[in-house]
C-alpha cells in the first residue's frame, strides 16, 4: 500500500494572520476550519495552481504542550486521511483545536472533516 504523504504546511505567524484576516471560517464540533484561496491561485489552471497548504493551532486553554500536541496530531492525521483523494490545489487551510478534539472519537473528527469540506470552494 501506497504511503499517503502529508499536504504543506503553513509555518509563519503571517501567514496564518492573512488567512485569519482574508478567509472564511466553519466551526465544527472539534475544530474551527479557516481557508481561503491561495496567493497567485485566481485564475490559473486547476494542474497550475500552488498545492494545498495547511496549518495546526492548538492554544494555551487546551492544556499543557502534550495536550496540545496530541489534538495537532490528530488533525493532523484526520487531514491527511480525509484530503488523500481530494482535489484541493489552490486552498490555504487552517484548522484550530477545540477542547473535544483531544475527546472526540477519531473517526468522528475524520467524519467532521469530511462534512466541511464540500464547503470549501
Amino acid at each position: 500500500m501506497a504511503k499517503l504523504s502529508p499536504p504543506e504546511t503553513l509555518k509563519r505567524r503571517a501567514e496564518f494572520l492573512a488567512l485569519a484576516a482574508r478567509g472564511k471560517k466553519l466551526a465544527k464540533r472539534g475544530f474551527v476550519l479557516q481557508w481561503r484561496e491561495a496567493d497567485g491561485a485566481a485564475g490559473l489552471a486547476e494542474l497550475q495552481a500552488p498545492p494545498l497548504r495547511v496549518g495546526f493551532t492548538a492554544t494555551k486553554k487546551l492544556g499543557n504542550a502534550v495536550a496540545r500536541n496530541r489534538a495537532r496530531r490528530r488533525l493532523r492525521e484526520a487531514v491527511r486521511l480525509t484530503c488523500a483523494g481530494r482535489d484541493l490545489r489552490g486552498l490555504e487551510l487552517v484548522l484550530i483545536c477545540r477542547q473535544e478534539t483531544a475527546a472526540m472519537q477519531f473517526t468522528e473528527l475524520c467524519a467532521g472533516l469530511a462534512a466541511a469540506l464540500p464547503v470549501l470552494p
